[in-house]
């Protein structure tokens, strides 16, 4: 304290920075000292608490509340809630001004950006900060921006996301025991994953940053957004027990947000309606399905036909390589996301297993009673249980459509398309 008990401008920005600490450690650290059932109610008390940080900051001095390093605290304040906020983009506006070369400042403006759906204001800001010094906060924001950039051009979205992952590993670089950095770096292998043919290593690139997110900090293992993607990532790799709990932890810890609840019973109704068509066979018995299968004849393994026939019954979990199966379609199933097709297969034993397919486009289909032809299939066996529900099942996975044959015929090139998957990489 300087004489005549006025404060120095260095105690002041100590008591302004202490505080809005404060308020971010209230956020981040919410459930250390509240309920998972308190969740509904953190929005209001966040909300509570920034109220409560911003009559204290305003009770300073008029001098200082000129002075950038305030408007750069309050305007860091202001920005604890997820929404957009118009007070902190002006007050971070005036601060970039008098402090331009505040890292800070630019970070909290581009954040503010970002909420506003400003994706070239944000950019700029965050290029703004790393130009100033390279830091984890900007380049981590930045990996988030280049995952938004939509362009017309396939090689230049292809590009952007090859720099979202490069900026998310630098970030990552920078402190390896940043939890927020792990779990964007994840986001970023995401949109790899789904952008660039969902190659299985970036799937597990991905797993992996999820995991290290929450080992190096305790606070990630309360963020919905991670649960949601994460249990996205899991969904489509057939993780079924995996998806449902990250849906259901996301819901929990967020219980506004209607998405992570909506998916959850989107998956639970596709998988009880999977397990009850399997176990009728599709409704076809009798005489019917027994025309069908006396028909299935080495004919129609086509140019397949050199490797193993083999019932359904003998196939090993995961890859059987050179195998093949034969059976009959008894039923089709569509998920919300139309990701993966599904139908009912029935072999000349009468064993009947779930088949899905992936990276098909969306005109592309079976029809009950059509034979089709798979090479090297690969089996998975569920047994999923989840608020009192099992399903237990087998199903084979297809990558692509091409991989079979149906009625004895190849499927050409132009039934393969991309996987479209929803996810959540707008609010990390």
């Amino acid at each position: 304290m300087a004489e005549g008990g006025v404060e120095t401008e260095e105690e002041v920005r100590n008591k302004l920075q202490e505080l809005v600490d404060k308020l971010y450690h209230f956020r981040d650290h919410y459930f250390e000292t509240h309920s998972v059932e308190d969740a509904y109610q953190k929005p209001f008390d966040v909300k509570m608490e920034l109220e409560h940080t911003i009559i204290l900051m305003d009770e300073i001095d008029d001098v200082w509340k000129n002075k950038g390093f305030y408007l750069v605290l309050k305007g860091k304040a202001l920005n604890v809630i997820p929404d957009y906020c118009s007070d902190a983009e002006e007050v971070l506006s005036k601060a970039v001004k008098l402090e331009p070369g505040s890292v800070e400042a630019w970070n909290q403006l581009g954040e503010v950006y970002w909420k506003k759906m400003d994706v070239s204001a944000a950019q700029t800001c965050f290029l703004g900060a790393l130009n100033h010094c390279k830091n984890k906060v900007s380049l981590r924001n930045l990996s988030m921006v280049m995952r938004q950039r939509r362009s017309q051009d396939p090689d230049e979205n292809s590009r952007n996301i090859m720099d979202s992952v490069k900026h998310a590993k630098q970030a990552v670089q920078m402190d390896t025991k940043d939890g927020t950095s792990w779990y964007i770096l994840g986001n970023a292998y995401l949109s790899l994953f789904f952008c660039t043919g969902q190659n299985p290593k970036i799937s597990q690139q991905a797993l992996n940053a999820y995991v290290q997110a929450e080992r190096v900090d305790k606070t990630a293992s309360c963020n919905p957004d991670l649960h949601l993607n994460r249990a996205t990532l899991c969904k489509y790799e057939q993780n079924y027990q995996g998806a449902l709990d990250g849906f259901s932890r996301a819901a929990t810890l967020e219980p506004s947000w209607t998405e992570p609840l909506m998916r959850e019973e989107q998956l639970l109704d596709y998988l009880g309606r999977l397990c009850g068509f399997l176990s009728n066979k599709g409704k076809i018995r009798g005489k019917r399905l027994q025309n069908m299968l006396s028909s299935l004849t080495p004919v129609l393994l086509g140019h397949y036909g050199g490797l193993q026939l083999k019932p359904l019954c003998a196939l090993q979990p995961g890859k059987n390589s050179g195998c093949v199966v034969l059976g009959r379609v008894v039923f089709s199933l569509v998920p919300e996301e139309r990701v993966p097709f599904t139908f009912g297969f029935v072999d000349a034993e009468g064993t009947c297993y779930a088949v899905m397919v992936y990276n098909m486009v969306e005109s592309w289909g079976v029809l009950i009673a059509d034979s089709v032809t798979i090479p090297e299939p690969y089996l998975k066996q569920h047994n999923i249980q989840h608020k009192s529900q099992t399903y237990v099942f087998q199903s084979i996975r297809v990558d692509s459509p091409i991989r079979l044959l149906v009625n004895g015929k190849p499927q050409g090139p132009s039934t393969q398309a991309s996987a479209t998957v929803a996810y959540r990489p707008q609010s990390e």
